[in-house]
């Protein structure tokens, strides 16, 4: 096995900060790209002022136009004026960052978006206006060393926190929003948009993912199903037929699933193995369990009982009823006090979590030997532990950070989820000169070290940024 020379090891360092640098570059243009809608917005603002009574048909006419020009929908030139809006109004060191290339558009989106509520509870007085600068200020931090949906989950959080009460109050107020909506997508397809509570959400794809892997993992067990040979009133099958009756002569069925009338003949038919994706399996399941209740015999067996899992964090004050303060649909944000409470008394499988000042995960109060280190790591990382990877925790391997057979020991501080991707990165098999290697620091920090030398930090989720 060769390994890469010094020259080689610069040229891909050097490819690598080129395109870091690109980015950067494109998002600075991103920043100026926004700029413009924004100031598009005060001369719409400027006109409608003049022309009350035309204000909406301003509106869509300016949407309408740019949709057009920049050959986009009306809906995403919508969102990107009202993004750029609330940039330019409400957060200008979001904004310093993203004219700096320091962030992208899209972490820009998701920072704009969580903030919502925190606006609405300065704008209703339920807040102090130096609210906003702060969750401007942690917006930045996060997004400078987050992937866009790992900054929307830690945003949501910290906004629930920042605007207090008005996160339950807006969770019980969009839960009547819930919906069913079908709209065509060419070609005999459509989509099948669901807008529910997102603790159930997603609860359902981890069941859907669930089953597909149980449909994948079976799908070489399936019987062939053979035609009828005779397909009368009665149609006999050539599992009727006794392996002693001379008629069966006439038919064969081969090891590998191909069958035939006559053997002798030339016509053979073969069964289509099942070669979908888990993305197909996941939608034909979909279909199945709401058409006809259970999943359907074609899809397979050992389906039963395989629920959709989903992980919440909430105070022992806020269980008991003392107070109202949010939970949190670990990996996703917050949740309504109401639905932490119904579903732990639906649970058995809580333990309580003891924090340390900054919000990390510190111990459990769990009771077997082993299950408490297994819980333990799963509230502490509730996703797998590589840079910008948002795979949930149970869908994970536990993994020895310094491998356990060159001496690493089996304890919390040397242990982490990685999804089956990003645990071979560091796996022996794989080359030196693609290896990368880890390191866990004693507050569960994980150091990454790429191929070309390069360290990225991943960091445990805090659980309280703010009291």
């Amino acid at each position: 096995m060769t390994s890469a020379t010094d020259s080689d090891l610069e040229q891909r360092a050097a490819l690598l900060d080129s395109w870091v640098e690109k980015r950067r570059h494109i998002a600075r243009l991103e920043a100026e790209a926004s700029d413009l809608l924004a100031e598009r917005m005060r001369l719409s603002r400027s006109d409608s002022d003049e022309n009350p009574f035309h204000r909406d048909a301003i509106h869509r006419s300016m949407i309408a136009e740019y949709s057009a020009a920049g050959r986009l929908t009306q809906g995403s030139v919508e969102y990107a004026f009202t993004d750029a809006g609330f940039l330019a109004a409400s957060h200008p060191g979001v904004r310093s960052a993203f004219r700096a290339g320091h962030i992208t558009a899209a972490h820009v989106r998701e920072i704009v978006r969580a903030a919502g509520v925190v606006r609405e509870a300065v704008n209703n007085g339920r807040a102090d206006a130096d609210v906003l600068p702060l969750y401007d200020t942690v917006a930045v931090i996060v997004a400078e060393r987050e992937t866009p949906a790992r900054t929307r989950a830690h945003l949501r959080e910290l906004a629930a926190v920042l605007a207090g009460s008005t996160v339950t109050e807006r969770h019980a107020r969009s839960k009547s929003e819930r919906t069913v909506t079908v709209r065509p997508a060419g070609d005999g397809l459509c989509v099948l948009t669901v807008v529910l509570p997102e603790h159930l959400a997603t609860a359902i794809l981890d069941r859907l993912t669930r089953l597909a892997h149980v449909v994948i993992a079976g799908r070489n067990d399936r019987e062939p199903t053979l035609d009828p040979m005779d397909d009368g009133e009665n149609p006999i099958y050539p599992d009727d037929i006794a392996q002693d009756d001379p008629s069966r002569d006439d038919y064969a069925i081969f090891g590998d699933g191909t069958f035939t009338t006559d053997p002798t003949g030339p016509t053979v038919e073969h069964i289509p193995s099942d070669t979908r994706t888990i993305d197909q399996v996941r939608a034909d399941l979909l279909i199945d369990l709401l058409l006809a209740s259970d999943p359907s015999a074609a899809n397979g067996s050992g389906l039963d009982n395989i629920q959709g899992r989903i992980q919440v964090t909430v105070a022992a004050t806020t269980l008991a009823g003392c107070d109202d303060r949010p939970a949190q649909l670990d990996g996703h944000g917050p949740l309504h006090p109401d639905i932490a409470r119904d579903l732990a008394g639906h649970n058995g499988g809580w333990s309580r979590l003891f924090l340390d000042p900054t919000g990390l995960v510190v111990e459990t109060d769990t009771y077997r030997p082993t299950e408490p280190m297994r819980r333990f790591l799963r509230a502490r990382d509730q996703h797998c532990r590589f840079p910008g990877c948002r795979m949930p925790a149970h869908r994970c391997q536990i993994d020895h950070t310094f491998d356990h057979a060159k001496g690493g020991r089996t304890e919390i501080h040397n242990l982490a989820h990685l999804c089956a991707r990003h645990h071979s990165l560091k796996h022996p098999d794989v080359a030196d000169d693609d290896r990368w290697t880890a390191q866990q620091l004693p507050d569960g920090t994980i150091d990454w070290f790429s191929p070309l030398g390069r360290t990225y930090r991943d960091s445990p989720s805090r659980r309280v940024m703010f009291v």
